[in-house]
Formats: C-alpha cells, sequence, structure tokens
C-alpha cells in the first residue's frame, strides 16, 4: 500500500500537469482567437462587364477560402487606371495589358502571372461602308475610355494603318457600355477595345456590329513594340453575322504590390493553378493560358518573389 506522502506527491503532480494542459489550451484557443484575419486584396479590375471584371469577379469566389487573402474586385477605368491604384497603394493587386505594364514608368512591377490573352478589336456597325482600318479617316471613333490601356493600344493601331496626327480622325473615349450605345445609335463610326470574346457590351442581338481585320497591322506593331502584339484569329459570328478575322492579341497580367507578403501571394498562385477550371470568363473563346507554363510568361515584368517560389516548388 502506498503511504499518504506518495499518494500526495501524486495526485499534486496530477494536478499540476492537468494545470499545465490548461494553460496550454488556453493559449492555444488565445492565439487562435488571435490570429490575423485574412489580408484584403483590393483587385484593380477595369470596367463592369469588362473581361478584366469577368475574371476578378471569379478570383474572389475561388478564393474565398483562402485563409490568408481576401479578393475584393474595384472598378476602374482600365489597365492604366489600375496601374496607377497599384502604385499608389489605393490596390494590392491589378489587372493590366502587358503592353500598358512595359509602358508604365514604375520600375517596382511585380506579376502573379500572365492569366489570359485579351482581344483588341475594332467594330463598325454590319452596315457600314468601313471595310478596314485605313477607312476610320476622319470618322468619329471610340478609343476606349481615359485610363484604359485601350487607348494607348487604339492610336498604335492607328498610326500602325497610316491614320495619324490631330486631324486624321475625330476621337471621343468612351467606357464600352457607353461606346455601344453610341454605336448602335449612330453617333459614332466605330469603336476600338479590347476584351474577350465576345464582349458582352457589344452582343446586343438587336444590332449586329461587323469587326474590322487588323492582321496587316501586326507586323508594324511588332517592329515598332515588339512582342506584346500577336496575330490571332476571331472565329466566323461571335457577334451576328461576320466572317473570320484576325485581330491584335495582348496578355493580361494580374500583377500585386511589391509589399504583399509573399505567402499571400503564393496562395493565390495555388488557385490560379487548383482552381483553373472555375476561372474561365464567358468571354473566353481562344486563348486560356491557365497552366503553369503559361503563367509564368510575364515577359519584361518580373514575378513577385512569392510566386516566383510557389512555382519552383510546385513544377521546379
Amino acid at each position: 500500500m502506498s503511504s499518504p506522502a506518495a499518494s500526495f506527491s501524486r495526485r499534486a503532480a496530477l494536478r499540476a500537469g492537468l494545470s499545465v494542459l490548461g494553460a496550454v489550451a488556453i493559449g492555444a484557443a488565445a492565439g487562435a482567437c488571435a490570429s490575423e484575419p485574412p489580408m484584403q486584396l483590393r483587385l484593380a479590375a477595369g470596367e463592369v462587364g469588362g473581361f478584366f471584371w469577368e475574371f476578378a469577379g471569379l478570383l474572389s469566389d475561388a478564393a474565398a477560402g483562402l485563409s490568408e487573402a481576401q479578393v475584393v474586385p474595384l472598378t476602374t477605368s482600365g489597365s492604366i487606371d489600375n496601374l496607377e491604384a497599384l502604385v499608389a497603394g489605393r490596390a494590392e493587386l491589378a489587372m493590366t495589358l502587358i503592353d500598358a505594364a512595359y509602358s508604365h514608368p514604375s520600375s517596382e512591377l511585380a506579376a502573379v502571372g500572365c492569366v489570359y490573352e485579351n482581344y483588341f478589336q475594332v467594330a463598325v456597325r454590319a452596315d457600314s461602308t468601313i471595310v478596314a482600318a485605313s477607312g476610320l479617316r476622319g470618322r468619329r471613333v471610340s478609343t476606349g475610355a481615359p485610363g484604359s490601356g485601350a487607348t494607348v493600344v487604339s492610336h498604335r493601331i492607328l498610326d500602325a494603318a497610316g491614320i495619324s496626327g490631330p486631324d486624321a480622325f475625330r476621337e471621343v473615349q468612351l467606357s464600352m457600355s457607353s461606346a455601344a450605345t453610341a454605336l448602335y445609335d449612330n453617333e459614332i463610326d466605330a469603336v476600338m477595345w479590347a476584351g474577350g470574346l465576345p464582349t458582352p457590351a457589344f452582343a446586343d442581338p438587336r444590332t449586329e456590329i461587323r469587326l474590322l481585320d487588323l492582321g496587316m497591322l501586326v507586323p508594324n506593331l511588332r517592329r515598332a513594340f515588339g512582342t506584346a502584339y500577336e496575330a490571332v484569329p476571331v472565329p466566323a459570328n461571335v457577334y451576328g453575322r461576320h466572317p473570320e478575322v484576325t485581330t491584335v492579341g495582348i496578355p493580361n497580367l494580374l500583377l500585386a504590390h511589391p509589399d504583399v507578403p509573399n505567402r499571400v501571394v503564393a496562395a493565390l498562385v495555388t488557385v490560379l493553378l487548383d482552381r483553373s477550371s472555375a476561372l474561365v470568363p464567358g468571354q473566353a473563346i481562344g486563348s486560356q493560358f491557365l497552366d503553369a507554363r503559361s503563367l509564368i510568361m510575364t515577359g519584361g515584368i518580373p514575378l513577385h518573389p512569392g510566386a516566383e517560389e510557389e512555382y519552383r516548388a510546385r513544377h521546379g
């Protein structure tokens, strides 16, 4: 039989052990309560109804279960506006056409990945007499909203077509939805924009449009601005009845501010890789870049260190 002293020692030790376990449990609970909530990442995402906006919404939904981050899309005018928001700290993430990123003066842009390809499109009404980009001379042309990357590309396209100078055409700068209405109402002669296929704003069945073929201009663009531009086919009848045409493809980048922690950017990469099927916009006829090999093709824009680490860990 054990002595009273021995029993006391065992009881004391048991109580001490329970006290330690209780303290550990309390500490763990306190740590869980004190853990940081997901980092809110504001994503500068362009116009409502545009390709960027649709992708941003899908990314926000796909990333909803992350413990590291919450993606909140912000409406903007487009690529240039997005880049300014990112650099100024008004957004942690941004969508941009790659050529707009190349032209931006900041040396601190960092990519999460090259997510898709936008199609630069030039449309006229189906009954228009304009049959080529050169026919836009002297016409009323919407070149995109102020702050959009489309405006920059529009001028480059027109220059490549031999239309330059202050009086070469009558420029208006409208959002996609406003430009679509103006075209349907015969207030303008043509619309230039960058978007997916089909872009919803221009898919109104009440008024048919016709895309102009830009294939002949791509060599001039590539000579002047490099490989940011490439010739891409647009299938027939994407917008009503029209033949297949060639237009200009421009890769899209998802950028992150350099101050976004590596682990947060790495978590976004896991979403791009593991949930790619949930990230296909409806207006994504054509190139779909959501695989590891294409995601890292960010050209002259370096990957964010967190993205680079995750791609290397996943695919070497």
